[in-house]
């Protein structure tokens, strides 16, 4: 998994009732782009986040070309 600083952290909620979590990605501490991350989830929430296989990346052009509703 690799990520630049402005790309998003998709992580699916993994058991029923637990929804999906979604930050931008403001710190990436591994070489070349690999994780950890310091994530500014959507809730708020600031954490240094080592995604595991629930997770993906969102660059900005996969948003633009998939825009949400």
């Amino acid at each position: 998994m690799n990520a630049s600083i402005g790309d998003r952290l998709h992580v699916h909620g993994n058991a029923v009732g637990h929804p999906d979590k979604m930050g931008e990605i403001v710190e990436v501490h591994g070489d070349g782009g690999a994780p950890p991350y310091l994530v500014r989830f959507d809730d708020g929430h600031t954490r240094l986040v080592f995604p595991g296989p629930d997770a993906v990346i969102e660059t900005p052009a996969m948003e633009a070309a998939h825009p949400r509703m």
